[in-house]
C-alpha cells in the first residue's frame, strides 16, 4: 500500500499528468485536491492525446476510482463537457466521485475575474479569466455555493438568487456592467446539476476508508509550488494550496497517511503569466526551447516563458514539500544544444544568494549565476535505459540531482507514456 502525492516544483506545466498516469497503473484511487479548470494535464498514449482540466488523469485506467475532492472549485459547464468528451472516446465515467463540499464556479465568477484583472492595468496578475480566484474568494467569504447545495434545486435557487443580488450591485455600481439574470442562470445550470448529482459523495470518508483498507492512492496536484497561495511568488500565484500540504487540506486525508511525495520538474524552466522569472531567456535560445518543447498552455494556449533550469528555486520547493524524489521531464527538448546551463545561485544587489527569496521585490532583482555544461546532439527520445543515454545527458541529470539535493527517480524523454526511463523503481512502486 502506498499513498503518493505528485506535485509540480516550479510554476506549473511540468508534465505532472504523465507522472500521475504512470503511477495510476498500480493505483486504486487518483485524487484531484486543488485548483479548477485553469489547470491542464496532458497524457499521450500511442497516437492518442488526452487533455484533462478537472477530471483526474487516472480515469484512463480501468479499475481506478477518480475523486474530485473538497479543495477543488468545479465549473459545472466545463465538467459536463469533459464528461461528454470522455464518453465519446469510450471511457467509463461512472468511476468518478465528486465531493459535496467542493465549490462551484458560476458565470459571475468569470465576470469578476475579467473585470478585476482589466482594472489592474499594468499591475495585472495574468489570470486565465476562468473565475477560479473569485470562486475561492467567495469560499473564504463564506458566500460560496457548494456542490451539495447545487444539486438540490430548491436550495440552489435560493442561494443563487441571494448571491447574484449582491454580485449585481457590484457589477453595476462599481464596474458599470450589465446585471445577471438569476433565473436564466438557474435554468441553465440546473441541467448541469442533474448530470453531476449521481457522482456526489462524501469523498473524505471514502478516502479514509480506502486508506484504512490499504488502497493505493495517488494525489494529483494542480499547478505548482511557486503558484501556491501561501508559499508561491505572491501575488503572482493561483488561489489554492498547490504544495504537498494541500493534498491533506483539500481531501481531509491526514498527513500521517502520506507515504511519499514525488516532485515533477522540467529539464529547463517555464512560466505562464506575470511575475519574476530569474532564468528567463528573452532571446533566440528561449524561443528555441519554446518551439522544441511546444511550450503553449494546455488550457489557454498562451505561449510559456522559457529559461534555463533554476536549481535555487527547485531546491527551495523540494525542501518546502519534503520531496522524496523528483521526476525530470522533457529532457529530450534540450537535445541539439552545444551547451546547456543551470542556475546555481542568484546575484541580488551585488551579493551571491543561494536561498530562494520569499520577498517578491528581492526575487525581481535576482540575476542568475549560471554553470555551463556540455550539451548533447543525440536524439534521446526512444532510449529506454538510463545507461544508454549520452554521457553529457547523464552528467546533466546528475548535476541537477546534486544541486537540488534530492534524488531523481524518473526521466521523461518524450510526451508518450512509453517515453519514460526509470532510475529508482522502488520510489515509484505503489
Amino acid at each position: 500500500m502506498a499513498n503518493v502525492i505528485v506535485i509540480g516544483l516550479l510554476w506549473g506545466d511540468e508534465a505532472k499528468g504523465k507522472v500521475v498516469d504512470f503511477l495510476a497503473q498500480e493505483a486504486d484511487y487518483v485524487v484531484r485536491y486543488n485548483g479548477g479548470n485553469n489547470a491542464g494535464h496532458t497524457v499521450v498514449v500511442g497516437e492518442s492525446v488526452y487533455k484533462f482540466h478537472t477530471v483526474p488523469v487516472g480515469i484512463l485506467h480501468e479499475g481506478v476510482t477518480v475523486v474530485i475532492a473538497d479543495g477543488v472549485v468545479l465549473d459545472p459547464k466545463v465538467f459536463c463537457g469533459e464528461l461528454l468528451a470522455l464518453k465519446e472516446r469510450g471511457i467509463n465515467t461512472n468511476r468518478i466521485k465528486v465531493s459535496g463540499n467542493a465549490h462551484i464556479i458560476l458565470p459571475y465568477h468569470n465576470i469578476f475575474d475579467e473585470l478585476e484583472e482589466s482594472s489592474k492595468g499594468s499591475s495585472k496578475i495574468g489570470t486565465t479569466g476562468m473565475g477560479i480566484g473569485p470562486c475561492y474568494a467567495d469560499k473564504m467569504s463564506r458566500i460560496g455555493i457548494r456542490i451539495s447545495e447545487f444539486v438540490d434545486p430548491q436550495r440552489f435557487r435560493e442561494r443563487l438568487s441571494a448571491v447574484i443580488k449582491r454580485k449585481n450591485d457590484i457589477i453595476t455600481k462599481v464596474y458599470g456592467g450589465k446585471p445577471l439574470d438569476a433565473e436564466a442562470v438557474f435554468n441553465e445550470y440546473k441541467a448541469y446539476a442533474e448530470v453531476i448529482a449521481p457522482f456526489v459523495t462524501n469523498t473524505a470518508m471514502l478516502l479514509y476508508n480506502a486508506s484504512k483498507n490499504y488502497a493505493n492512492i495517488v494525489f494529483e496536484g494542480a499547478h505548482a509550488s511557486l503558484l501556491d497561495i501561501d508559499h508561491g511568488t505572491y501575488p503572482y500565484v493561483t488561489s489554492s494550496h498547490c504544495g504537498a500540504g494541500g493534498a491533506c487540506i483539500g481531501t481531509g486525508v491526514g498527513p500521517t497517511s502520506i507515504d511519499r511525495v514525488i516532485g515533477v520538474v522540467k529539464a529547463y524552466t517555464t512560466r505562464v503569466g506575470e511575475g519574476p522569472f530569474p532564468t528567463e531567456l528573452e532571446c533566440a535560445t528561449g524561443e528555441r526551447i519554446r518551439k522544441n518543447g511546444n511550450e503553449y498552455g494546455t488550457t489557454t494556449g498562451r505561449p510559456r516563458r522559457c529559461g534555463w533550469f533554476d536549481s535555487v528555486a527547485v531546491r527551495y520547493t523540494s525542501a518546502l514539500n519534503a520531496t522524496s524524489a523528483i521526476t525530470l521531464s522533457l529532457l529530450d527538448v534540450l537535445s541539439g544544444f552545444d551547451k546547456v546551463k543551470v542556475c546555481t545561485a542568484y546575484e541580488i544587489d551585488g551579493k551571491r544568494v543561494t536561498d530562494f527569496p520569499q520577498d517578491i521585490e528581492e526575487l525581481a532583482k535576482a540575476k542568475p549565476i549560471f554553470e555551463e555544461l556540455p550539451g548533447w546532439s543525440e536524439d534521446i527520445s526512444e532510449i529506454k535505459e538510463f545507461a544508454d543515454l549520452p554521457e553529457n545527458t547523464k552528467r546533466y541529470v546528475a548535476k541537477i540531482a546534486d544541486l537540488v539535493e534530492t534524488p531523481i527517480c524518473m526521466v521523461s524523454v518524450g510526451r508518450r507514456r512509453d517515453q519514460t526511463i526509470i532510475l529508482d523503481a522502488e520510489m515509484l512502486q505503489m
